[in-house]
């Protein structure tokens, strides 16, 4: 059984990898984000717990985080194995995550970093702008429109969210690095950190960590 760690700062491209090569691998694609956007559905004691929480826009404590974590890998899908995707977040959560695991017997094999430079990042995140109009996404240089500030679609003006401004951006990439420096550190240290540049197309970024994978499991 493989549980394998994909880390990531936002705008790597941690979420698409993460499922693709989940797919390549026949293991289980295990993202927070969708588990949290199933709590919202559930009635489960748990999913009460949390749900309590996101209502009124607070963090979900990691106690509540770590249990559903171990519900969903629990889960028939699971069997051969799980790909993180966003968990854990930070070093307490990773220590939990061991802890929890060691009392079944399991344990981390490999973590996946995807690195990316800072200004590669800054590119990708602070180069959207969206339709105002019809919501159509476009990327400044991955995907211009073919007039500027105009949607090729319905011709609607062009905004830039606030969450995608070069300033929010930085801040979202700082807390980002304040938060992954010390799990980077941690699983450095046992010898399953495993890092894929995250720059290229999909395709190649993907074999890199194909590769990575195969040079590095821990069983």
């Amino acid at each position: 059984m493989l549980y394998i760690v994909f880390l990531g700062a936002p705008g790597a491209g941690k979420g698409t990898q993460a499922a693709t090569v989940a797919g390549k691998l026949n293991l289980a694609h295990v993202a927070t984000g969708d588990m949290f956007r199933e709590a919202q559905k559930q009635e489960t004691e748990l999913a009460k717990q949390a749900r309590a929480y996101m209502e009124k826009g607070e963090l979900v404590p990691d106690g509540i985080t770590i249990q559903m974590v171990l519900e969903r890998i629990a889960a028939p899908d699971c069997e051969k194995g799980v790909i993180f995707d966003g968990f854990p977040r930070n070093l307490k959560q990773a220590e939990a995550l061991d802890e929890a695991l060691g009392k079944q017997g399991k344990m981390i094999g490999s973590v996946i970093y995807i690195k990316v430079s800072e200004a590669e990042l800054l590119e990708r995140l602070g180069g959207r702008w969206i339709c105002r109009q019809c919501q159509t996404p476009y990327h400044m240089v991955n995907s211009p429109p073919q007039t500027p500030g105009k949607c090729d679609r319905c011709g609607g003006e062009l905004y830039q969210r606030s969450d995608d401004t070069p300033e929010t951006v930085r801040e979202r990439l700082r807390v980002y690095f304040a938060e992954t420096a010390p799990l980077i550190d941690y699983y450095a240290r046992t010898g399953k950190l495993l890092e894929a540049g995250g720059e290229g197309s999909v395709e190649d970024v993907r074999e890199r960590i194909l590769a990575s994978l195969e040079k590095g499991f821990v069983r």
